[in-house]
């Protein structure tokens, strides 16, 4: 289909979604949301598809926010059903069952950074800023801020992020753990594509499993974790991939996994 608020291309395994509104900063509006939700069903869907790559268009901005004037309009029953929507969005972002990166190149405030924070990892340009900044318009984050945020850095460092509401350098996002590496804006979409083709080398259903182990896993005691993985890892030992890689192994080949 296409899209008005979006980009997306497909090439050599890897899905690139794009935010495309440059002239407000790629701010988040519903339509938006709904075209993020059409665009990573697609490749959630899509075999072919094994990592995705998130990014916003232009220099500033990856997504600088929520679409102020429609947040204005909103009370509470609407307010509720609108971060609902919302975070249905950036749940399917977050166990989508393959990669995404976030390439951070620019402003990632409110929810942006919120999405970002729902990717499997996150790539920053060295001049990109990230914060939650709601606190100062009256309201706090609603795309899951309060809860990824604090999970990913840690409570204290979150509390001060959210109370603050200021925002941080992409140098003191890695510092604190919110970003996996910085680099500079040319080189953000190349070292992003390095890893996903790490990744895309690797067993599809191994990669799946093991983002689930985790995110599953992260909200369980580390017993009950435990056990998913060793439930998971009994359901890899049983795939065609698992003895694909471990016969080519030991016949010292590249193995050919088939996602089987």
């Amino acid at each position: 289909m296409s899209y008005e608020n979006i980009l997306l291309e497909k090439k050599n395994c890897i899905a690139y979604v794009t935010v495309n509104r440059p002239k407000v900063l790629n701010a988040l509006n519903m339509a938006t949301m709904e075209e993020l939700r059409s665009a990573f069903t697609d490749v959630k869907n899509d075999a072919a598809i094994r990592v995705a790559i998130l990014t916003g268009s232009g220099e500033k901005a990856f997504i600088a926010g929520a679409d102020i004037a429609e947040l204005s309009k909103h009370d509470a029953v609407s307010g509720k059903k609108y971060t609902h929507r919302g975070q249905s969005v950036l749940d399917l972002i977050e166990n989508l069952g393959k990669p995404v990166i976030a390439c951070i190149n620019g402003f990632a405030l409110g929810g942006g950074c919120e999405i970002a924070m729902a990717c499997t990892m996150r790539l920053a340009s060295d001049n990109a800023k990230l914060g939650q900044p709601e606190v100062k318009l009256g309201i706090i984050p609603g795309y899951g801020g309060t809860q990824r945020l604090p999970r990913l850095v840690g409570k204290g460092v979150a509390m001060q992020l959210l109370l603050a509401g200021e925002m941080i350098t992409a140098a003191e996002a890695h510092r604190i753990g919110l970003v996996n590496e910085v680099t500079p804006s040319a080189d953000l979409i190349s070292r992003a594509e390095a890893i996903a083709q790490k990744i895309i080398a690797n067993a599809p259903l191994a990669v799946q499993y093991a983002m689930e182990a985790v995110n599953k896993g992260m909200e369980m005691t580390q017993a009950e974790g435990l056990y998913l993985e060793a439930v998971l890892f009994g359901v890899t030992c049983a795939t065609e991939d698992k003895k694909e890689g471990t016969t080519a192994f030991l016949e010292k080949r590249p193995a050919q996994f088939k996602g089987k």
